[in-house]
């Protein structure tokens, strides 16, 4: 979170909507909340591996031992753990480790301590990394890591948490950004309201016989009004964007979103050409079943966008392959192909969307 806000900030010049889940801002907030009661003695942190980082004592066990050691490893092998050359060291031991647990009680105190801390280095964001000299000095230590140095960590990660929603407020109150909501707890609209609708884009599917979801309607009222609760709490703004969990929507759904005055929402391409019945090799880049100009159905008030599928994946899971200009240069190439498309039709937009993770490992 920390390094998307540093890119933003570091040009100024640039745009993006970005979309939070009430839910997030939530355990962002309290992750902050528990870190800074621990520092100041006053509560205990309840995440596991922040408080194995921060306690003066291993757990004890082997079990614990085990998953803690499986814990350090959700990491992507190649871009977050072997770059760095002491932490692809402990990881080769950690793998022999859990071949080998037996040998869990016998091992080092030290090396779960320096685990831990490649761990929430690998995890801590790039920008971090370059820029913040108490962080480039623990990179350059390497090993052999104090408690007090572990202190040292939790304390950047608590003041990192605790800067993110300010950041981004910010980022909103200058213009820059756009903030957007997802219902409170990430639901599927409550299954759509009426599961029939999986037939507004795929007529022949089969269906259980449940005709809807009980309570569905009251639940996503409650979802979005608890949302957007949450979401002015923290940004003391009200979104006009409504990003809907997985990008699931139906025609009911819809309604539901323009009663509350959402200016748009947004949903995948393959919703767009299952609900025209056209496929992707039917379709040109601007005609009528193109992902790149706006929609709205019937008498509903909010707008519909379509993620392109091919740019928003190049982006999330192709380009961090690629050498950097060379995906920048393709990147171009495709929105120049598609600009030349639609130059007769001036509201033409390319939606990119996707999940900041994906990009981020």
């Amino acid at each position: 979170y920390v390094d998307m806000a540093a890119h933003l900030e570091a040009v100024p010049e640039a745009r993006a909507v970005v979309n939070f889940v009430p839910t997030l801002l939530e355990q962002i907030d309290d992750y902050a909340r528990q870190v800074q009661h621990y520092l100041d003695n006053t509560g205990a942190i309840r995440d596991p591996l922040l408080a194995a980082l921060a306690e003066p004592v291993l757990v004890a066990g082997s079990d614990q031992r085990l998953r803690l050691i499986r814990d350090c490893l959700r990491a992507n092998r190649q871009r977050m753990i072997d770059r760095f050359p002491a932490y692809r060291r402990l990881a080769t031991i950690a793998d022999w480790l859990i071949k080998h647990p037996d040998a869990l009680l016998y091992t080092s105190e030290q090396f779960f301590f320096d685990l831990l801390m490649w761990y929430h280095l690998a995890w801590l964001g790039e920008t971090v990394r370059r820029t913040d000299v108490r962080v480039k000095r623990l990179l350059e230590q390497q090993t052999a890591y104090s408690l007090h140095d572990r202190h040292e960590l939790l304390g950047i990660i608590g003041e990192l948490l605790a800067s993110v929603i300010g950041r981004y407020r910010s980022l909103a109150e200058r213009g820059q950004v756009e903030l957007s909501v997802t219902p409170y707890a990430h639901p599927i609209l409550p299954l759509l309201l009426d599961i029939e609708s999986a037939r507004e884009a795929m007529p022949d599917i089969i269906l259980p016989t449940l005709l809807d979801y009980p309570g569905g309607e009251a639940r996503v009222r409650w979802h979005l009004e608890r949302g957007l609760e949450v979401f002015r709490q923290y940004f003391g703004l009200s979104p006009r964007g409504c990003w809907p969990s997985e990008g699931g929507l139906s025609e009911a759904t819809l309604q539901l979103l323009s009663d509350y005055d959402f200016g748009w929402t947004a949903s995948g391409e393959s919703v767009l050409r299952h609900s025209l019945h056209k496929s992707a090799e039917n379709s040109d880049l601007c005609g009528e079943a193109s992902v790149h100009h706006a929609y709205r159905l019937g008498n509903t008030s909010t707008t519909i966008f379509f993620r392109d599928d091919g740019l928003s994946d190049l982006i999330g899971f192709r380009y961090a392959d690629w050498k950097a200009d060379d995906a920048v240069a393709n990147l171009v190439h495709h929105l120049e192909n598609i600009a030349a498309a639609c130059q007769d039709q001036p509201d033409s937009v390319v939606s990119i969307i996707m999940d900041g993770e994906n990009a981020w490992e």
